[in-house]
């Protein structure tokens, strides 16, 4: 047993909430296997039966979902159980969101694609301490590519009004549209 896993304590349930049912998944055996009573759930809504028939000791909430906004579990989460660590997880990263998620009571907040490890980190994280960065963090294209893919998706998939709230030529944006997403 590693140094991080012995600071899980004695009440090991572990919420987590994501509508990406294969990360769900992947993630729900990868916290299985690292000693955590996992209850997972796909919306808000699950999320928020869930904290309310048995709140979690800690949780990992996917920031938006299909049916809302997983703040609104996380929210609910610390008044039910002040003590919950709770990580917020998007893939869509915004300094903004960060605090709004750290002021309503998230324990910290990790952009996707964050691996089983720096979640588990990121969980079990004493006081102040800060967990170790991640050793594979997005790489700027990365985070440039994310952002153009999450403003396409808010306009819903008009590439006139994307390159427009972008301030970026259409044909330019059409061409990074076409491309890859960078490693």
């Amino acid at each position: 047993m590693s140094d991080a896993l012995k600071n899980i304590g004695p009440d090991r349930t572990l919420l987590l909430v994501d509508d990406d049912e294969p990360f769900l998944r992947r993630l729900e055996r990868a916290m299985q296997k690292r000693g955590f009573d996992v209850q997972a759930a796909q919306s808000v809504a699950e999320g928020l039966a869930s904290v309310s028939a048995r709140p979690a000791a800690y949780a990992v909430v996917d920031l938006r979902l299909e049916d809302g906004n997983g703040l609104d579990v996380v929210e609910k989460l610390r008044e039910r159980r002040p003590d919950a660590r709770i990580v917020v997880l998007t893939g869509y990263g915004a300094i903004a969101t960060a605090v709004a998620a750290v002021k309503i009571g998230a324990t910290d907040y990790l952009s996707k694609p964050a691996d089983a490890n720096d979640i588990t980190d990121a969980l079990l994280a004493q006081g102040e301490a800060l967990p170790p960065p991640p050793d594979n963090p997005m790489s700027a294209d990365r985070v440039r590519w994310e952002h153009i893919q999450r403003v396409f998706e808010l306009c819903d998939r008009n590439v006139s009004e994307t390159a427009r709230r972008l301030n970026m030529h259409r044909r330019t944006l059409q061409r990074i549209l076409a491309k890859r997403s960078p490693r």
